[in-house]
């Protein structure tokens, strides 16, 4: 479902600078497993102050990994001022352009760099820290995260600051302080609109489909990392059932993965009103 440029299938297939700087100047690591995408990014200095190496280590989608993968590449050879130069909307030209709901992962890429510089420049004492009021209280945002992405790639409505920082993309609860950041940000109305609702409506087969890919680039590979493992039994209008197996089957965590993680994800890529239920068929 997704449109990704050649420059993205390569450097998600083929990515550059993968793994951890032996000894490094500088380490930022953002973003959590349960929110489906993690990135992890060291880098040493020259005798010059100059990047000399830098990798990464990313858990996430195709994008993820590709934005990671273009940020190192971009970074390699500059001061430290130089690199904090680049901006989410640098990676994402470089890589040819990402799909509207995939920028998030340009957005993660830089906050990585800045949280590594960070901790290089107070010599290890200060990992990254949330500065701000926490707005989407389901994937962390803060206000200054939303007030930044609407400044730096003049957004306009709730759906698109959702694209760039999952910011109202679980429960929706917060779209109307969203709407507020955007309104006190670029001076004008933001359009009060759903922020994962299609433009248009999808057929039951595209929705079937987007529901298999979300759960299999989003969701899936997160529980796997614990054991565990996600099996859709069935998918009835906006109701989607599915059956945890492996540890998840019998973690106490299970109602919260359920909601949290599985039906916020769907939620996301999906479709607002998506409510997910657990089902009770027989393991294959």
């Amino acid at each position: 479902m997704w449109d990704y440029t050649d420059k993205v299938k390569d450097h998600f297939l083929n990515p550059r600078n993968v793994g951890e700087v032996e000894n490094p100047d500088g380490i930022g690591e953002v973003g959590s497993l349960a929110c489906g995408d993690a990135l992890k990014l060291t880098f040493k200095l020259d005798s010059n102050g100059r990047i000399a190496d830098v990798k990464f280590k990313t858990f996430g989608c195709a994008s993820a990994i590709a934005s990671s993968s273009v940020l190192t590449e971009i970074i390699k050879g500059k001061t430290l001022d130089e690199a904090l130069n680049v901006t989410n909307r640098d990676i994402a030209d470089y890589l040819g352009g990402l799909p509207e709901q995939k920028m998030h992962c340009s957005v993660m890429g830089r906050e990585a760099l800045e949280a590594a510089v960070e901790n290089y420049r107070t010599g290890g004492k200060k990992m990254h820290q949330l500065e701000g009021k926490v707005i989407c209280t389901c994937f962390g945002v803060t206000d200054r995260e939303i007030e930044r992405v609407v400044r730096e790639n003049n957004l306009t409505t709730v759906e698109q600051v959702t694209h760039y920082t999952k910011a109202g993309g679980g429960c929706q609860g917060c779209h109307g302080e969203i709407r507020k950041i955007i309104e006190k940000t670029i001076g004008q109305k933001a359009a009060a609109m759903p922020s994962v609702q299609p433009k248009r409506k999808l057929t039951n087969i595209e929705k079937i489909k987007l529901i298999e890919e979300t759960i299999n680039e989003h969701i899936r590979p997160a529980l796997k990392a614990d054991g565990g493992n996600i099996e859709l039994i069935d998918v009835e209008g906006n109701k989607v059932i599915v059956a945890f197996r492996g540890m998840c089957a019998s973690c106490r965590l299970a109602e919260f993965t359920m909601k949290d993680v599985v039906e916020a994800k769907l939620r996301e890529y999906v479709s607002g009103d998506i409510i997910v239920v657990e089902g009770k068929n027989a393991e294959s």
